[in-house]
């Protein structure tokens, strides 16, 4: 286990994002995990899209962050996944990382040749919220996932209006 998994279970909180979760020990082996679904050719699970994941070094060369991007939606990210998911490890927070990896993030999805996105936060989550306003984001609904989580729905236009 590296030193961010660490971060985030003695915060004992979940998570945040997916790939943070994977073992980095075997670097070569990371890094074609990451790089093993970035395009359509590539997917081996049909319930999956093809996304690219991107890390966010901070001033002293420590990982602060990282954001992960969905190319396409399928029904499960159109309900509570959305193009763009990221996390700041705890240790990290309030600095500005999270609205700048969204920031970038949202110019790598202007550049994929999306003209609109959608982010979804969970409800009471509200650095990821003002994050989210902060970016552009225009609230549209809420979804209640299975384990009765809700999550609020954004979508951010890119270029034009939403």
């Amino acid at each position: 286990m590296g030193v961010v998994q660490k971060d985030w279970i003695s915060s004992g909180e979940d998570i945040v994002h997916w790939v943070v979760e994977r073992d980095p020990s075997d670097f070569e082996k990371f890094l074609e995990f990451l790089y093993s679904e970035n395009s359509e050719e590539k997917l081996t699970n049909p319930n999956w899209v093809p996304h690219s994941t991107y890390w966010l070094l901070n001033e002293e060369n420590v990982l602060a962050g990282a954001v992960n991007i969905r190319h396409r939606l399928n029904q499960k990210l159109l309900n509570c996944g959305g193009h763009i998911g990221y996390g700041v490890r705890p240790s990290h927070r309030r600095k500005g990382y999270a609205s700048a990896m969204l920031f970038q993030a949202l110019n790598i999805t202007k550049k994929m040749g999306l003209d609109i996105v959608l982010l979804v936060c969970d409800k009471g989550n509200i650095g990821s919220e003002k994050t989210i306003l902060k970016n552009g984001g225009v609230f549209e609904s809420e979804f209640t996932e299975d384990d009765c989580n809700i999550v609020k729905r954004f979508w951010i236009g890119l270029g034009g209006n939403v």
